[in-house]
């Protein structure tokens, strides 16, 4: 008898990444003793995330080809520097002009709220939802800009941002150890087009694993807090990183939809919190809550930027390739003609 547990999980917004972050969650919350209870092996897994992450960075950057064309630098280029650029612009007004530098927000509605959180939230697209959409209604070269965009995995460009926008300082060799396993990996996937294969099967393989040791670091009792706040997040992903986004795709050329598509949160996104805390303690009291949140975001925004991309496509159009327009101009010449022809 065959249960279909994948079916099953992929069916929830982000499911992979959510449904083991929560199975930790759970575990920690209500059974806070397993890991020491069982050690070994067992214990490991509540406690290896940043071990694993290092590997699935590793094989993260195997996957991106250094040999993209100019299309796909130029879209996929513009789409990132976008994204981080708002991400930044928020990152400083929240962090600055409202003087939650560091430590996150600890009383009111908005409380758990910080500027971790939404840097960490915007910085990052999912790549799988973006590459999903852009099939249906964009280009497949469209499809091929997320080699680009995938620099932002990880938490290299969240600690620049912080660094940038004057809200944290992080040594020079943090900030190279937080991008060296992506770039070797580059490194190993272009020398290498066999291992490049080879590492980047791990990749999907490797997030339930890391999520699952998130989870076992989270606290469920402080989960209500992201209710309306984390709902409230999710959109101001799509809002906020939406409008640049769908402009910037419009000013290079394209008609706006790969823009939209590319507002949202990346799951592993819910890592990068525990990531930056862990290379600079100030961030510490903020990492907890802000994975919460980003998580959150991971599901909201799984669920409106395909409700969104389809709407905007719907408004301006599919992008076809100069190809299919050839294509299509024959077939359209007799039905325009015919009219004529009658009058």
């Amino acid at each position: 008898m065959q249960i279909p547990i994948k079916r099953a999980i992929e069916k929830v917004p982000g499911g992979m990444m959510v449904v083991p972050l929560l199975a930790g969650a759970l575990i920690a919350t209500f059974f806070p003793g397993t890991p020491k209870y069982f050690g070994s092996f067992t214990g490991a897994l509540f406690s290896g995330a940043l071990t694993i992450l290092a590997v699935f960075y590793v094989c993260m950057g195997a996957s991106i080809d250094i040999k993209a064309t100019p299309y796909i630098v130029k879209k996929g280029g513009t789409l990132l520097i976008v994204k981080v650029a708002t991400a930044m612009v928020l990152g400083l007004i929240f962090g600055r002009v409202l003087g939650f530098a560091e430590a996150p927000v600890t009383a009111g509605m908005f409380a758990g709220l910080s500027t971790l959180a939404i840097v960490a939230s915007m910085n990052d697209t999912n790549g799988g939802l973006y590459m999903a959409l852009m099939g249906q209604y964009g280009r497949p070269r469209d499809v091929g800009a997320y080699t680009i965009m995938s620099l932002e995995s990880g938490p290299f460009l969240t600690m620049i941002t912080l660094g940038v926008a004057g809200l944290s300082a992080f040594p020079v060799q943090t900030l190279v150890g937080a991008i060296l396993p992506l770039a070797v990996g580059m490194l190993i996937g272009n020398l290498d087009r066999e291992m490049r294969e080879f590492l980047s099967k791990a990749i999907p393989v490797m997030i339930p694993f890391f999520a699952f040791a998130l989870g076992a670091g989270l606290d469920l009792s402080k989960v209500w807090q992201a209710g309306l706040l984390g709902l409230g997040m999710g959109v101001a992903v799509v809002v906020f990183t939406g409008i640049p986004l769908f402009f910037a795709d419009r000013l290079i050329g394209g008609n706006g939809v790969a823009g939209v598509a590319a507002a949202s949160t990346a799951g592993n996104a819910a890592a990068v919190p525990a990531i930056v805390a862990a290379a600079n303690p100030a961030y510490a009291e903020a990492a907890a809550p802000a994975t919460i949140l980003v998580a959150a975001c991971v599901v909201v925004t799984a669920i409106l930027v395909p409700i969104a991309t389809a709407w905007t496509a719907k408004i301006v159009g599919r992008e076809v390739e100069p190809a299919e327009e050839a294509a299509a101009t024959p077939a359209q010449a007799p039905a325009s003609s015919a009219p004529a022809a009658g009058r």
